[in-house]
């Protein structure tokens, strides 16, 4: 009687295993899953999922966030319950919007296949809490093109996958994570138009692979570092958001986690820790220029494939905890920031700036990274390699040099007008979604001209450009400017952007990116022309009327 007892419990005990099963293999598996962390999702295994997911749920949208250069539909998922509606009827939406994307870099795959996972988690768990404060955009394959070039040739120096990844490049080979300002790209493009413009984020996650120090931790994340950016959301992120996700990482989903960086000496680890720089060409410092919050991710490849997917996703479902249980102050905080650039291009006065040269500051908390004992080991005509003993395990601590600040600064002014109607600044412009103006008769104004003393550009061609490095003298002058002269105001909510784009010092503008190179030197003469974009400080009134995208071109 026992034994026939025991048997039923067995046989019901089996029957529920095997249900379990069942249903865990009715979920769509991503390809590192399915092969064992041996291989990363080509295209069509990720277009496949992403079809799979759309027949189990009806909060899934699968919308088109670019063309690649080479014909590939990239997707951009939206999921919300219930669906939600991009335009005037999303302002009434009161549910933070939050943009995860992954495969900028089509070598550095690790938040690809966590943003899948992401998916599936959402979609087969739409009463879930995250659904209730949030609307959630993955944008899993940014990079369609350089993902298909997979080879296990490609980034050879991390651990997996052993079938190999994609490359750094897009289809035109541009460095995606390097084109923020100038927008030659259509993937960067179709951001601009299909998700910042279209959805407007609150919070935009970049998902990376960082060779660099070696550590035990195998995440890492920086925020938006721009000084230009509104520094109240820098310093949220950095001492608010970020440290809690890093304790929800680490308490939650056992997995440990540091601000992203490097040893700024390998000789003298304890000397600083320091990341990548606060150009608004990559991304998040751009989105920082955009009075929106920024999460860049890098995941570390020395660990095994499996772990740095996990690692990544971890991250992923710790951002949405934090943002769920802070969804409103984050809403808020946000719409100060927005306000704050607003008011300050309205009405500018003489003590307020923008910053064309910065220094970084050490944070105010040292920062402590699970590290090794390292040496160098010097090689002839190349760099020295770096050589860890993972049997002597050491904590680090040490200064976080991650606040920038302002060395040398211009004044920030009330407008900004463009001598020449040139199309391609205006398209520029205008894709980033400001507000551009043209007068409609002529006008003579007080305005500051840059007088150029010395242009040069740089020898070593970068992304298909020699980049300028500008000095002149500030001047003011009484000009003319005639019908048709294009107009850019600050007092709007991208008026950082336009400032970045627009001043003469800035570094990552568009004189930089050889956008006004025509413009700068005479034929027949030495020397150099003003240069063709003057400052306007004081508020006046101006004859002018709004360019439309359809306008452009008259």
């Amino acid at each position: 009687m026992k034994k026939r007892h025991f048997l039923k419990i067995f046989v019901g005990v089996l029957g529920i295993f095997l249900v379990g099963t069942l249903l865990a293999q009715e979920k769509p598996l991503t390809k590192a899953e399915a092969s064992g962390f041996k291989a990363t999702s080509r295209y069509r295994d990720v277009m496949d999922f992403i079809d799979q997911l759309q027949q189990l749920s009806p909060y899934l949208r699968v919308e088109k966030l670019a063309e690649s250069p080479e014909g590939r539909y990239v997707p951009l998922l939206v999921i919300g319950r219930p669906l939600p509606t991009p335009g005037p009827q999303l302002k009434n939406d009161l549910r933070l919007v939050v943009y995860f994307q992954a495969n900028i870099h089509a070598g550095e795959v690790e938040a690809k296949e966590a943003c899948l996972m992401l998916a599936r988690k959402l979609v087969l768990n739409p009463d879930s809490e995250y659904l209730k404060k949030l609307i959630i955009l993955i944008a899993p394959l940014f990079n369609a093109d350089g993902n298909e070039k997979i080879s296990p040739n490609n980034r050879r120096n991390q651990v997996g996958p052993e079938e190999g990844v994609g490359v750094r490049a897009n289809g035109l080979n541009l460095d995606l994570n390097r084109d923020a300002m100038k927008l030659e790209s259509p993937e960067l493009r179709g951001l601009l138009e299909n998700v910042l413009l279209r959805w407007d984020p609150a919070l935009v996650f970049d998902g990376h692979t960082h060779n660099g120090s070696y550590h035990e931790e195998p995440v890492t994340y920086i925020w938006q570092l721009n000084p230009n950016g509104d520094q109240s959301l820098i310093d949220y992120m950095s001492q608010q958001m970020m440290p809690s996700v890093g304790k929800i990482l680490e308490k939650k989903y056992q997995t440990l986690s540091i601000p992203h960086g490097d040893f700024m000496d390998i000789r003298q680890p304890e000397k600083g820790w320091r990341p990548l720089g606060p150009q608004p060409r990559y991304l998040t410092n751009y989105i920082g220029l955009r009075n929106r919050l920024a999460i860049l991710n890098e995941n570390y490849p020395y660990k095994d494939f499996q772990t740095r997917v996990k690692g990544c996703y971890h991250l992923l479902l710790a951002i949405l905890d934090y943002c769920q249980q802070h969804a409103e102050e984050m809403k808020q905080l946000i719409a100060q920031a927005e306000q704050r650039t607003v008011r300050l291009g309205m009405k500018p006065g003489p003590e307020d700036y923008f910053i064309v040269e910065y220094d970084v500051e050490p944070l105010p908390e040292k920062i402590k990274v699970r590290g090794y004992e390292m040496t160098l080991e010097k090689r002839p005509g190349k760099w020295p390699r770096v050589k860890i003993n993972e049997e002597k395990k050491i904590i680090y601590e040490m200064p976080f040099y991650a606040r920038y600040v302002a060395r040398r600064k211009v004044r920030y002014p009330w407008g900004y007008l463009i001598a020449y109607p040139d199309p391609e600044v205006l398209e520029n412009l205008l894709r980033h979604g400001l507000v551009v103006e043209r007068l409609t008769a002529e006008v003579t104004l007080e305005v500051e001209a840059f007088q150029i003393t010395s242009l040069k550009a740089a020898e070593r061609l970068y992304q298909g450009h020699h980049l300028n490095k500008v000095e002149g003298t500030p001047k003011v002058i009484q000009k003319t400017f005639p019908a048709g002269t294009i107009f850019v105001a600050t007092g709007q909510p991208l008026g950082k952007v336009a400032a970045y784009l627009l001043e003469p010092e800035s570094d990552d503008g568009l004189l930089v990116w050889n956008f006004f190179d025509r413009y700068l030197a005479p034929q027949w003469r030495r020397g150099f022309n003003e240069y063709p974009v003057y400052k306007l400080y004081q508020p006046v009134p101006l004859p002018k009327r709004v360019v439309s995208w359809a306008q452009k071109a008259q």
